[in-house]
């Protein structure tokens, strides 16, 4: 019997995302499959390290840059998985959609784009609503202009009227809210794999609603949904998701394949809304790096097989998609209901109760995470409820920071 190549794949993960990412379950299945994870010590130089055949990594800064650099002079045929420079790229809220734009899709199941954004760098333009751009108005989502994953650049706010601009510090970008039917579409990739998700996000505003509502709602990219609750039939029953239509599985899986040439990145996830005003006009609202992949349902599974695809190959496909058939394989790809085989390791599904319940009407304690997760229902219908009683408790909401929810 021929014996397994062995692979090693060293990773560089800040202490939170390796917690989430490097489970028991994939360290396992990888090793069965001939690929050996190994933990890249960040406070020793990486020259000393390995070798590897791969380095995955989701660290910042000029001297990783460096060290990578250096890696690579050292070691041509390692894989880095993924450039820094491609990576930051996501850095800025501006140039992270400006690839949505520039990417030639012709697709007859439906359109996409972008919301109208402007970004603003003084206090004086950003109380000046003349100057924002010709169609931006009210409600508009504030985001910092730099998203770097920390606790600073996932703090953001729904703005309704002047008044809610008061506390907004620059550099910040502006965001169309645009009405989507409180549904956000999460689109996994990891190599030529994708996989859509719907997820509960804000309601609606409605132009009635919008004349009541002043000031501004704070909140932030967190969620309470532990991994076992992420199940997808149960996450879309307990969120009353069931009845939410996909959007056309054809169109996610070009809009991928056409980010990832477009970024050079293999490893990332993008949010998409469908604009209530026109139902086959889909949005990218956001795109993040190396998100959590371990609420992706068989991530193991999935991560391991694109191990195993880049190395096998020697990097000789790894800036090119695989050829997918739209007719065929999107809808294995992107399928809602079809999840891939389970691995042995993890067939627990456990359903676990919400942590803060609908009626708490204090802040709920929730833990923060370094990227993208999944928005908690139970908080977007909170928002809803404060809208719904006008702008004394929308201003009170964002005075005591009583309401957190993850959006993009």
């Amino acid at each position: 019997m021929a014996e397994i190549r062995r692979f090693g794949v060293g990773y560089a993960l800040a202490p939170k995302k390796r917690n989430s990412f490097i489970q028991a379950s994939l360290v396992n299945l990888a090793r069965e499959k001939g690929i050996d994870l190994i933990r890249i010590d960040t406070g020793k130089p990486l020259i000393d390290q390995g070798p590897f055949d791969c380095v995955l990594h989701k660290c910042y800064g000029e001297d990783w840059k460096r060290q990578l650099n250096d890696y690579s002079v050292k070691y041509p045929n390692v894989l880095i998985i993924d450039s820094p420079e491609a990576i930051e790229r996501l850095h800025n809220r501006i140039s992270m959609l400006q690839v949505v734009s520039e990417l030639k899709i012709e697709n007859s199941m439906g359109s996409f784009g972008i919301p109208m954004q402007t970004v603003i760098y003084d206090s004086d333009t950003l109380l000046d609503t003349s100057v924002w751009g010709e169609g931006l108005k009210f409600p508009v989502i504030a985001k910092p202009l730099v998203a770097d994953g920390s606790a600073k650049s996932h703090k953001m706010s729904l703005v309704f009227s002047h008044e809610g601009l008061q506390k907004l510090k620059p550099p910040i970008v502006l965001q169309q809210f645009v009405n989507h039917g409180g549904v956000i579409f999460k689109v996994y990739v990891v190599g030529g794999y994708v996989k859509c998700v719907k997820r509960k996000s804000l309601p609606d505003v409605s132009e009635e609603k919008l004349g009541s509502l002043v000031g501004s709602l704070s909140f932030s990219q967190v969620s309470n949904l532990s991994t076992n609750e992420r199940n997808d039939d149960k996450y879309y029953k307990m969120m009353n998701l069931e009845d939410t239509e996909m959007p056309p599985q054809c169109l996610i899986t070009d809009i991928a394949r056409g980010l990832r040439q477009a970024m050079k990145l293999h490893l990332f996830n993008f949010d998409v809304i469908r604009d209530t005003r026109i139902g086959n006009r889909y949005l990218v609202i956001d795109i993040n790096y190396f998100p959590g992949y371990a609420k992706m349902p068989n991530y193991e599974l999935v991560l391991t097989d694109f191990f195993l695809d880049v190395l096998n190959k020697n990097g000789v496909a790894f800036d090119s998609l695989r050829s997918i058939s739209c007719e065929k394989e999107a809808r294995k790809l992107v399928a809602n209901d079809e999840a891939l085989p389970v691995s042995p390791l993890k067939r627990e599904e456990k359903e676990n109760a919400i942590q803060a319940g609908a009626g708490d009407t204090k802040k709920a304690k929730i833990p923060t995470f370094d990227d993208e997760t999944s928005p908690p229902g139970h908080l977007c219908e909170k928002i809803g409820i404060l809208m719904e009683h006008g702008h004394q408790d929308v201003v009170q909401a964002e005075r005591a920071d009583e309401v957190i929810i993850e959006i993009a």
